[in-house]
């Protein structure tokens, strides 16, 4: 019988290995701060912090029309533990009908203005598209690669995930100004006074501001010399769910992330000055988005995003 978590032995680390744990104290400081206890009633104002449970428990408690933007990253039709956790792969009409009742049960907290991210990998994206349609404007395809992935004898290794983006009505936010790429200019063009033409130059390198595209190829899957990296095995970078909260809200608006994980979102959130409510089942899990909330506060700073803009991979920004 394995033993639950607070009595197991810490993983002993390579020295230089910065992913987050959570020590006894850790646990005995982060679980008071943890929202078990569900309202009396319907809220009228956003709930925020690391909720501990089933996220259908918690909607009839939120208020109405409430949610500026939804990042909805559901279990992948596949058979993967998440802790003591486990979600089950099931048949695609299976699937779709389990998805359509999340998000149809999601729709009602949403602001008429809001969007929405729905992520997915190649197999649930036919799902996503068909359900997400019902209720939504999809409005793109966004897919980033990973650099990491296994390979495969008879198919082609899975190397990308998608992520949808959906607006409730054809009112919403969209910033791009906030999410432009500074990319290295290899061949840069002069005017004829010797100017640059398009491109920045510095004492660093010569620098092209250029506008996002829907494939992101700049990201880096956490790892364990990041200081964002958990154990949990599907974890997302910062630096993506920045882009999204950067593009599709503003500062003090309420960001729901129902399956919350390791608290991607609700980090990402306090260093960009969002609000956020981030639920997870897995107390685990709910315990790193804590402690990562904790280290928000004291270093804001999202690897690969400064000066406003994000930076190609391997500029040392």
């Amino acid at each position: 019988m394995t033993p639950p978590a607070s009595q197991r032995k810490t993983r002993k680390r390579a020295p230089r290995n910065r992913t987050l744990t959570i020590s006894r104290a850790d646990r005995k400081r982060l679980l008071p701060r943890l929202l078990t206890a569900l309202p009396k009633r319907r809220r009228s104002k956003p709930v925020t912090g690391i909720a501990c449970g089933e996220f259908q428990q918690w909607i009839p408690f939120l208020p109405l029309e409430s949610v500026d933007l939804l990042i909805l990253d559901p279990p992948y039709n596949l058979t993967k533990s998440f802790g003591a956790l486990k979600f089950k792969a099931r048949g695609e009409s299976d699937y779709s009908h389990w998805l359509d009742q999340v998000i149809g049960s999601l729709v009602p907290l949403l602001k008429p203005t809001a969007s929405i991210y729905i992520c997915g990998d190649w197999r649930t994206s036919l799902s996503i598209v068909d359900v997400a349609r019902k209720y939504f404007h999809v409005r793109n395809r966004i897919t980033w690669e990973r650099e990491k992935g296994r390979g495969a004898r008879k198919n082609w290794k899975n190397a990308h995930e998608d992520i949808w983006f959906c607006t409730l009505t054809g009112k919403f936010k969209f910033y791009v100004d906030r999410i432009k790429q500074r990319r290295q200019v290899v061949a840069p063009y002069r005017r004829e006074d010797g100017s640059p033409k398009d491109w920045d130059e510095s004492s660093h390198g010569n620098y092209r501001d250029t506008y996002p595209s829907n494939f992101l190829n700049d990201l880096s899957v956490p790892f364990w010399s990041m200081p964002e990296n958990t154990d949990h095995p599907t974890q997302k970078p910062e630096k993506l769910l920045a882009r999204l909260l950067l593009a599709s809200s503003d500062e003090g608006d309420f960001v729901l992330d129902p399956f919350g994980g390791s608290g991607t979102t609700a980090a990402v959130a306090a260093k960009l000055n969002r609000q956020c409510l981030s639920i997870d089942l897995n107390q685990q899990y709910c315990l790193w988005a804590l402690k990562r909330l904790e280290t928000a506060k004291r270093d804001p700073s999202i690897q690969g995003y400064s000066d406003g803009v994000f930076w190609q991979r391997n500029s040392g920004k």
